[in-house]
């Protein structure tokens, strides 16, 4: 879920990426910001990122020491909801809960006993979010972007150089 929102996201910050610098397409659109993909990979020591071949695509890496390579997740290594892991002040306010029925309880008995499911999912969900990676990948996506705008302006400058030297010479040249 969080990789599609994240997708969801990045394609929508990064229209401008649609397109290689130097990589002329003869004919074509500009791509729309439904054409661009984002492959999010996890690199090892000193492993080079890989470059796109494609046009469409941003790749964007995060480094992590050579010794986590083989190991799980540091996020997947331990059990988040494990009681041991908790504060007796949340195990005090669980135990509040126990034989609870009707509002606010998330049971099948009593009325109104569905309503706590709702802040039942939303506290498991804040506590998956926190145990989460600590990979940023939403500033690697912004510098990614910034690093390929940055080669499609450089690419750009040296097109404009070459038509600028080109057209000196046709000035100068005598006829």
């Amino acid at each position: 879920m969080r990789t599609a929102l994240l997708a969801a996201a990045a394609f929508l910050a990064l229209p401008a990426l649609a397109q290689q610098p130097g990589v002329a397409v003869p004919g074509a659109a500009p791509a729309g910001p439904d054409d661009i993909r984002v492959n999010q990979l996890i690199i090892y020591g000193d492993d080079p990122c890989p470059q796109s071949e494609d046009p469409n695509e941003v790749i964007v890496c995060a480094i992590l020491p050579e010794d986590d390579r083989f190991r799980i997740p540091p996020n997947l290594r331990e059990d988040p909801n494990d009681p041991a892991r908790q504060s007796w002040a949340n195990r005090a306010i669980e135990l509040q809960y126990v034989g609870r029925s009707g509002t606010d309880s998330c049971s099948t008995a009593g009325a109104g006993g569905f309503t706590g499911c709702f802040v039942q999912l939303a506290n498991q969900a804040r506590a998956e979010r926190r145990n989460n990676d600590d990979v940023n990948w939403a500033r690697l996506i912004e510098e990614a972007r910034q690093e390929r705008l940055s080669r499609i302006d450089a690419a750009a400058e040296e097109e404009e150089a070459e038509a600028r030297r080109r057209e000196a010479e046709a000035a100068n040249r005598p006829d």
